[in-house]
């Protein structure tokens, strides 16, 4: 098993389960290289930061939502669904 900072693909395929266990262990990620070139990171699921999504509301959403509710839920679903 290496003890290096960075691991090869081959190094991956010989030792997965330590070096899985390793990377679960460690404060710092991982990287996996394939001839040279980084095409991965191990890291422990607790290093990672939650991505936070600027969500965007369609204007035709909002305009829905600020309509006063109707009992015409099929005429209601047929407006959401537009021309698809």
């Amino acid at each position: 098993m290496s003890t290096g900072a960075v691991l090869t693909i081959k190094q991956l395929h010989d030792d997965t389960g330590p070096l899985v266990r390793r990377a679960g262990k460690s404060r710092r990620p991982i990287p996996i290289t394939d001839r040279g070139k980084q095409v991965a990171v191990l890291g422990n699921p607790d290093l990672l930061r939650p991505q936070r999504r600027d969500r965007v509301l369609l204007p035709e959403y909002e305009a829905m939502m600020a309509q006063s509710p109707s009992d015409d839920i099929q005429g209601a679903l047929d407006e959401i669904r537009g021309d698809r």
